[in-house]
């Protein structure tokens, strides 16, 4: 395993939840309702739930989009309405960081469907987040203007941002990287797509590498994301990546930088925690060395020290490696109350 885990705290998202009749919304003493958190000072805080919010479908079905409402607060023309926004973004990356995180990676995408609005967001939210973070930025979008925004608004002091990510699909955004000197997260994808197997992501990572390398890019600014799909889909999925990073990991050493986003793993499957945990463990045995987790939910000394001799973890384990076919022990266990 490697001696160095480097964790790109994933939680300052514009898609995190809390669900509306969860014990994180709050009433007002003027009835109003909104989201309740500890800062850091041990104080309860709110950010009130904005009336343009309670409009929109998420929050119809009973979906409170807290990030989204407070990074759309940062470029609100109130300044109270500011504060809060900003007060609520830098509690999240102060918490990130005292979990572990070694980035806080920034996503605005679903802030809103007007363009702008995303770059204005992702803009406000790095300057934001940088205020208090002791960490660098991940800049983190599927749209290539949006990363420039977030790029452009970053305050390097010789410590350079990541960018998430790089990929065949997205030319424009290699040259970016370099004129921004970003280290970069580099997708194991090819021009038409996905991988469909270890093959597919070692010539995918190969190709990709190589054209980074060929930019002037060192192996340890690069972080390759070999590409987790979830274990529910095909029961030979985690093979697939395991395989793939064992073998990228003996052609490249250790200076590269492996693993990225890990959680897909476990979509659309109960106990999502225990199956990230044991994936990583997999996963860190295979050579991974760097993740894009939430370190708040999973902590990796518990991955660590976990308890491979227990019925829950070799259940999981054995649904990751390929011995449990459309995760039926696996489910069964879940109904029969053995997971918890």
């Amino acid at each position: 395993m490697a001696d160095k885990f480097i964790i790109l705290g994933e939680n300052i998202h514009a898609t995190r939840v809390f669900r509306s009749n969860g014990k994180r919304i709050v009433k007002t003493d003027e009835g109003s309702e909104a989201v309740s958190y500890i800062d850091t000072g041990g104080n309860q805080k709110l950010m009130n739930i904005p009336d343009w919010f309670k409009g929109t479908q998420p929050y119809q079905q009973g979906q409170i989009k807290h990030f989204l409402i407070a990074m759309t607060n940062l470029i609100s023309e109130d300044e109270e309405v500011q504060l809060e926004g900003e007060q609520y973004i830098q509690n999240a990356v102060d918490r990130q960081i005292k979990a572990g995180a070694d980035y806080v990676d920034i996503n605005v995408d679903e802030v809103h469907y007007d363009l702008e609005i995303q770059k204005k967001c992702m803009a406000s939210t790095v300057e934001v987040a940088q205020k208090v973070s002791s960490v660098p930025i991940s800049i983190d979008s599927s749209n290539s203007d949006i990363i420039e925004s977030g790029l452009k608004a970053y305050q390097s002091n010789g410590v350079p941002p990541i960018i998430n990510s790089v990929a065949f699909e997205r030319p424009e955004v290699f040259e970016m990287a370099l004129s921004y000197d970003a280290n970069v997260i580099a997708m194991a994808t090819s021009e038409t797509g996905m991988p469909e197997d270890e093959g597919d992501r070692i010539e995918n990572a190969k190709n990709i590498l190589d054209k980074l390398v060929q930019m002037g890019f060192s192996l340890d600014e690069i972080y390759l994301d070999a590409i987790v799909f979830p274990i529910s889909v095909n029961s030979q999925y985690g093979n697939h990546y395991f395989d793939a990073v064992r073998k990228i990991r003996d052609e490249y050493g250790s200076q590269l930088h492996i693993g990225m986003g890990l959680s897909n793993v476990s979509f659309g499957m109960p106990m999502r925690k225990l199956i990230n945990q044991a994936f990583i463990y997999l996963a860190l045995e295979s050579g991974i060395d760097a993740g894009l987790i939430d370190p708040i939910q999973i902590k990796l000394e518990e991955v660590y020290k976990i308890d491979t001799a227990s019925e829950k973890i070799g259940l999981a384990i054995d649904m990751l490696i390929g011995k449990d076919e459309f995760c039926i022990k696996y489910l069964q266990a879940y109904r029969d109350g053995r997971l918890q």
